[in-house]
């Protein structure tokens, strides 16, 4: 196959399991404070002293330094969103919605600098085949336009019903799908035999729900699956690595340059419309957001009426 080496139908259907159980649990977390708690606090001060130090060792395919960055940075997230959600004011606060872009930011760049890392390398990093390239720059470019492109920060709002998710209604399905084609790129080129699960699947179970389940949540459904798998994996690296439903990347160099170059084409679109809905708007958007006027915009804010 192009992306990947042979599929077996036994891995196909674990990735449509760990889509729904990523969600499933998502879902638990948005419901009820004391889960999120459980999951968010609880696990990630026990795992690390019991079965961390031996699964995501030096050594093991998660045990470097990116990995344990992630973990922390994506349940960082989680916690900063949750007391966004939790205490009143916060969600007014002009200083405390600086958190969920400068942890998002913070999330990107930890890729982006793996990504250049990466380029650099050719061989076996903690036993995954690495082959590093022009596709690793390409693909560091798009994550910083990605970063750029971030907007409405200052929009955020958190929702009337019982979950209280917190809602970025200027965080729209052509950056979603940016930063996804971006964010598989990643894990396609820097951590290529687990983009399986952790690039194809691991995105798919917070986009389904950013456009069908809860709009205008993203952020809040991204931070805690990344967070929920990254505890699994470095709890259970095996899954991803030697197991029967372990799937092989290609290792193709064709498909390297083929996501890299969507993510990068990709990002650069979605920073052309931005200029050119500020050119039109003449808002700024380090202070104002910039999409109010499309209709996606507004249902998002119409559904928390």
């Amino acid at each position: 196959m192009f992306l990947f080496a042979a599929i077996p139908w036994y891995s196909g259907l674990m990735w449509f399991a760990v889509v729904a159980g990523l969600m499933i649990v998502n879902e638990f977390a948005r419901m009820n404070k004391w889960v999120s708690l459980a999951l968010f606090v609880a696990l990630p001060i026990v795992l690390p002293f019991t079965v961390w130090k031996i699964t995501a060792g030096a050594g093991s395919s998660v045990g470097d330094w990116f990995h344990w960055a992630k973990v922390y940075s994506a349940l960082a997230g989680c916690l900063g969103f949750l007391a966004l959600r939790s205490f009143k004011g916060l969600s007014t606060n002009k200083y405390a919605l600086l958190f969920p872009p400068i942890i998002l930011s913070i999330n990107i760049l930890e890729a982006v600098v793996r990504d250049f890392q990466v380029y650099s390398i050719h061989g076996l990093v903690d036993g995954i085949l690495t082959i590093g390239g022009p596709w690793n720059i390409m693909n560091g470019i798009a994550g910083l336009i990605n970063i750029i492109t971030i907007t409405g920060w200052m929009g955020i709002i958190i929702g009337k019903d019982k979950k209280k998710d917190m809602l970025w209604p200027d965080q729209l399905w052509f950056w979603i799908i940016a930063y996804d084609l971006w964010n598989f790129a990643y894990v396609y080129n820097c951590v290529s035999d687990h983009a399986f699960y952790a690039g194809a699947a691991l995105l798919v179970s917070c986009t389904i729900p950013a456009f069908f389940i809860k709009k205008g949540a993203w952020l809040q459904h991204r931070a805690q699956t990344l967070a929920i798998w990254m505890m699994f994996v470095m709890t259970v690296p095996s899954f991803v690595d030697t197991s029967i439903f372990a799937v092989k990347s290609s290792h193709n160099i064709a498909a390297l340059w083929v996501v890299s170059g969507l993510a990068l084409a990709s990002n650069v679109a979605v920073l052309v419309y931005e200029i050119i809905k500020i050119s039109q708007t003449k808002r700024n958007p380090l202070k104002e957001e910039i999409y109010t006027d499309l209709a996606a915009y507004k249902q998002v804010v119409a559904n928390n009426k």
